[in-house]
């Protein structure tokens, strides 16, 4: 769609518009899809350049007719991609040319008010005729003084307007492509932008993911100091993104660091800032982290790694919202909103003097957990799913698929990595495959033993049944454990009355890790009435 208001002000619109007035006397309209004259707000404008057609559009059936003559220009237009001459109701000619961009159609350019030179004593003829008419009221006298003044066209100045106005077309359909390719361009950015942090957007629908999505929902858009815990890899950092994208700080700066990267001094310096001749190597003043979030977020990473002196500085921070740069003797004031994460356990840093008890409960306003990814396996299907998209994008390659024996191995480890070593497992996966289907062999060996291991030590209920290999028998340890495996199914299956969500829980996996094996050794209980 056009922006007429902003096209009408182009250099080139105006320059054509107003040679195509002083040597014609001629004037152009646009119309939009529907027919509608642009610059005609309410039926009160309409500047024709003669004064024939100056008298007809003051009266309203006269304006109504003008109106009509655009509408018919225009949806004639539409199925054609060249220029047409057309008559208006009282028989002065014009052109019309229709506007389009990417097949679709824009609206009409057309100009309107003049004679062909061929048949020009008929056509005013004809027009006198009309005129006297349908506007009777209009003083015979004064139309023939005027009707000699329509502009009359030769066929080579018919050729040279059609030139002028494709121009003007042709401008439109450069600023149309222009605005288009910005808008896409800021379409672009706020989809990343939004898609990647927007907690709406996060994979994961199980009920605890949730629970937190509700938390988000209702503390983005305040400035309440956040503490985020959960183990290393759960997406942390993810969630205090989530929240600075969609709280009211979105357009400010979002800056993040890790406590642990750095020891005390040097934290001091980055955090605070230093002044020039702080310490060796300070050759020049340089702006904290603090500073740089000015109206902003800061996330501190691994909050827990702080000194004890780091902590008292934080705290002032929180409570005054001032610092003062390392080697320096001016106080600061910013305005920052502050979300801190750990994997440790704070109020046991508390108790053993590790952790300041006024700085912990300054930091959590509002506590968010983040749960690891064994405690929510019902959302492994849908990480690897996002995953396995994503690194299909990357590459240009097709969409790689997991078979159910791998999706079982991938759904049974215990993950102590959490989602980030589920990507990269994934990732690894995409790399080595050969084939668009992931196989089993080139699992990572720690998913085979663990997978294998975990589901027997993680099990609750009844007692393993034993194994009896006759003397001599070599058995493979995996086909072993699967029988065990398969038997306690069975029997938890029996026991349960086939309840799958029951017995899930005593054995300590997903409902759907444990329907794919309840396939894969076929007790479905269907299978058993067969």
């Amino acid at each position: 769609m056009i922006d007429w208001e902003a096209f009408d002000k182009l250099i080139v619109v105006r320059k054509m518009k107003d040679v195509i007035g002083k040597w014609w006397n001629i004037q152009l309209n646009f119309t939009d899809p529907k027919g509608y004259l642009r610059g005609v707000p309410d039926g009160k404008f309409f500047n024709p350049l003669n004064e024939v057609c100056k008298k007809v559009v003051q009266r309203e059936d006269g304006f109504k007719r003008c109106i009509f003559t655009a509408r018919n220009a225009t949806i004639d237009a539409i199925n054609r991609t060249s220029s047409r001459i057309f008559k208006d109701h009282i028989g002065l000619s014009a052109i019309s040319l229709p506007v389009r961009f990417d097949n679709n159609f824009l609206g009409c350019v057309y100009a309107d008010g003049f004679i062909i030179a061929d048949g020009a004593q008929e056509t005013i003829s004809l027009i006198k005729k009309n005129v006297s008419m349908m506007y009777p009221e209009i003083d015979q006298d004064w139309l023939d003084k005027y009707l000699t003044d329509f502009p009359t066209l030769k066929q080579d100045d018919i050729d040279y307007l059609v030139e002028l106005i494709e121009v003007v077309t042709e401008e439109m359909i450069n600023v149309t492509r222009n605005l288009a390719e910005q808008t896409q361009q800021v379409s672009n950015l706020t989809n990343e932008l939004t898609g990647r942090y927007s907690f709406h957007h996060m994979v994961g629908k199980s009920n605890v993911m949730q629970d937190i999505y509700k938390l988000l929902d209702k503390v983005s858009a305040t400035d309440s100091t956040i503490l985020i815990s959960g183990d290393n890899g759960t997406g942390k950092e993810l969630i205090a993104k989530a929240l600075h994208y969609n709280s009211l700080r979105k357009e400010k700066t979002f800056v993040t660091q890790n406590c642990s990267a750095f020891n005390d001094n040097l934290l001091d310096s980055e955090l605070f800032g230093h002044v020039k001749g702080a310490f060796t190597g300070a050759t020049r003043d340089k702006k904290g982290l603090f500073e740089m979030a000015h109206g902003g977020t800061l996330f501190l990473d691994e909050v827990g790694d702080t000194s004890p002196a780091m902590q008292v500085k934080l705290l002032r921070v929180l409570q005054e919202g001032t610092f003062l740069p390392v080697g320096g003797t001016q106080v600061k004031k910013v305005d920052v909103r502050m979300i801190a994460a750990t994997n440790k356990n704070l109020r046991e840093l508390i108790d053993t003097g590790q952790f300041r008890e006024d700085l912990y409960y300054r930091l959590n306003v509002i506590h968010i957990h983040v749960p690891s990814l064994k405690e929510r396996r019902e959302d492994i299907p849908l990480l690897i799913d996002h995953f396995l998209k994503h690194y299909a994008a990357k590459s240009n390659k097709p969409i790689h698929t997991i078979p159910t024996e791998v999706m079982e191995y991938l759904m049974n480890f215990e993950w102590p990595g959490n989602v980030r070593e589920l990507e990269n497992e994934i990732e690894r996966l995409c790399v080595l495959s050969e084939n668009t289907e992931i196989s089993k062999e080139i699992l990572s060996p720690k998913i085979f033993g663990e997978t294998s291991s975990g589901n027997i030590a993680g099990t609750t209920g009844p007692t393993t049944p034993a194994i009896s290999t006759p003397p001599g028998v070599v058995r493979k340890l995996k086909d072993a454990l699967e029988e065990v495996e398969r038997q306690l199914i069975k029997e938890g299956l029996e026991r349960t009355n086939f309840n799958k969500s029951k017995l899930a829980r005593e054995l300590g996996i997903s409902r759907a890790g444990l329907i794919m094996k309840v396939e894969k050794y076929e007790l479905d209980k269907r299978q058993q009435n067969q």
